[in-house]
């Protein structure tokens, strides 16, 4: 059974962007136009970092945590990506 992730990765602009993976490593890869897939988002916007991220139990869960952080200020997106470098 394959772990999920909810991300955020920041973009060259500053903006930050939300998804949910089972592979991390490939998803970055993906937003950054190494290899096929990535969002329309980030394309304009590279390159991408992995800023924060955190393993779900399931899909159903790590998409509510994505619903949940979208909706976060821009602000509080930051101090998450300041904790996850700690």
């Amino acid at each position: 059974m394959d772990s999920w992730f909810v991300y955020l990765v920041k973009c060259a602009d500053g903006t930050f962007y939300t998804g949910v993976t089972t592979d991390l490593v490939r998803r970055v890869r993906q937003h950054n136009g190494e290899i096929v897939g990535g969002a329309n988002y980030t394309r304009a916007r590279r390159p991408v970092a992995l800023a924060w991220c955190e393993a779900c139990e399931n899909r159903s869960v790590a998409q509510q945590e994505e619903y949940r952080v979208r909706r976060v200020s821009h602000r509080e997106k930051i101090r998450m990506a300041m904790r996850h470098d700690e």
